[in-house]
């Protein structure tokens, strides 16, 4: 089968379309011919190793010391069940799904074998392939840390990096939760952040949300400039601070910094299970949570995908489209 793959670290041009085996799915797994994949700011971050402060060394360990120990990065895919092994008994040869591999990657390819009970789930019948493809990432990292914070009904909610894949994904399932959202962005972003149901829009470049008089019982940080230091000010009394994108300075000191002045610092790893992804179908296919597509390349234009992920300037997620009649 074609892959994109990576036999060491670096910029996007490491990026190469390579042919390698076609995976065998086990007795409990199913094999899912990949029609669209995405590009991440976590797949770009796995690929130069630019990861948070403190976890260089650790990412090494885990990915490869002087490699990549997995060369084919992509950790979101939607596609259609090519196989099922003897054992599965939820999926079968012609399913409509989606999966979130996560650590394990290897979307960048033609096909990927997944486990009948790891994060897979049946597409809504109404759902596209690309929109499918990018609930993932953005999706299960704005469930997980929304729930961590025990959002309620009611609350007021603050996205830091409102525009990105996690920021417009927390917009709109905190909308969907009952909580009243305030976006942080550009300018250049507010009509999008409104549309997905951002009710207030503050334009970092003109305004710093911690100067204004406005409190907030949830502040969630996707991009790593609001720490709590700078946020606190703030967060109302027990306010919760959700912090994304956190360094192991971030990590170890948020136990301390939850002890004190009636506040909760969230940080670690959000991970998605089928019953994550489960959930967003659900609320995919009920209108409430839709990923914003701000472009799609096609296989052999990864890198280029890639470079634009790095510019910083995304908007929503990024797809790859595998066959081109999709």
């Amino acid at each position: 089968m074609n892959a994109m793959i990576y036999e060491r670290y670096g910029g996007p041009e490491v990026l190469q379309p390579r042919e390698v085996e076609t995976p065998v799915p086990g007795d409990n797994e199913i094999l899912i011919c990949i029609h669209v994949a995405t590009v991440t700011s976590g797949d770009c971050r796995l690929r130069s190793m630019n990861v948070p402060p403190g976890f260089r060394l650790m990412s090494r360990a885990m990915f490869g010391l002087t490699k990549p120990r997995r060369q084919i990065l992509g950790t979101e895919l939607a596609g259609v069940v090519e196989s099922a092994g003897a054992n599965v008994r939820r999926y079968c040869a012609g399913d409509r799904v989606f999966a979130f591999p996560d650590s394990t990657m290897g979307t960048y390819a033609e096909y990927k074998a997944m486990p009948e009970d790891g994060p897979v789930a049946h597409i809504p019948e109404d759902i596209p392939f690309e929109t499918a493809a990018a609930l993932s990432f953005g999706g299960t990292t704005a469930l997980h840390f929304l729930r961590k914070a025990k959002l309620r009904e009611g609350e007021t909610v603050l996205v830091n990096g409102a525009s990105g894949g996690v920021g417009s994904a927390a917009i709109q399932i905190a909308r969907h939760m009952g909580a009243e959202v305030t976006a942080v962005c550009s300018a250049a972003n507010a009509e999008l952040v409104r549309s997905l149901g951002a009710e207030h829009v503050i334009d970092y470049r003109k305004e710093d949300f911690t100067a204004g008089a406005r409190r907030y019982d949830v502040i969630v940080d996707t991009v790593g400039t609001a720490p709590f230091a700078r946020s606190k000010r703030a967060l109302a009394e027990n306010g919760r601070l959700c912090l994304v994108l956190a360094g192991m300075p971030q990590l170890l000191a948020a136990p301390i910094q939850s002890m004190s002045g009636g506040r909760n610092v969230i940080t670690g790893v959000a991970t998605g299970k089928a019953e994550d992804l489960e959930y967003l179908a659900d609320l995919a296919e009920a209108g409430s949570f839709t990923p914003f597509i701000d472009r799609r390349f096609p296989f052999d234009g990864i890198p280029d995908a890639h470079r634009h992920v790095e510019t910083g300037r995304k908007r929503g997620n990024v797809v790859i489209t595998m066959h081109p009649d999709d």
